[in-house]
């Protein structure tokens, strides 16, 4: 009841944007909710995939549709808040090659996110994250390294796909030290 999940055809939409199938990589799922993406992620040839989350009932499902779908032995999966979460995962040297942010329509928090990642060195170069968030809200078109490259709008739900240059976030930190 307290998820909000990416229906299907925001989810296909997602995928024909990013590439319907991966060659490896690792994905993270922050704000997993029912899971979907990262699953959808895993069964599109993605090598394994970190889901959080905050509520423990959303965990729960989360580790039931993995095990439906037949990923489980390629995903983790976390109870916590994103910031921890975001703090415990750069101490394991956590890289990943696509994030999917879709927190609660009232946290406007994905830019922070996406900031703090790419200066934790959370991102591969060329990584690619997913933004899905209320239409009528607008991220910046770049942070830390990331420039948006799509931005689509389906009723009330928008969708933001960023790309990660890492010279573009170092040549970014230059600037911001320098002023």
């Amino acid at each position: 009841m307290n998820t909000r999940p990416t229906t299907d055809k925001v989810k296909e939409a997602i995928f024909s944007m990013i590439g319907p199938y991966f060659d490896g990589g690792i994905a993270l799922d922050l704000f997993a909710g029912t899971g979907g993406l990262g699953i959808e992620a895993l069964s599109r040839g993605v090598d394994r995939a970190v889901f959080i989350d905050a509520d423990r009932r959303a965990v729960s499902v989360v580790r039931r549709n993995a095990e439906a779908a037949r990923v489980a032995d390629r995903a983790e999966i976390y109870c916590n808040t994103a910031d921890r979460a975001l703090r415990m995962l750069a101490k394991r040297g956590a890289v990943f090659r696509y994030v999917f942010l879709d927190p609660p329509y009232r946290m406007k928090i994905a830019d922070t996110l996406m900031a703090e990642m790419a200066e934790r060195g959370m991102l591969e170069d060329g990584a690619v994250v997913v933004v899905e968030h209320e239409a009528d809200h607008a991220y910046p078109e770049t942070v830390g390294g990331l420039a948006r490259r799509r931005l689509a709008t389906y009723g009330e739900t928008a969708v933001s796909i960023y790309h990660y240059d890492r010279a573009a976030g170092a040549a970014e930190e230059e600037t911001d030290e320098g002023s």
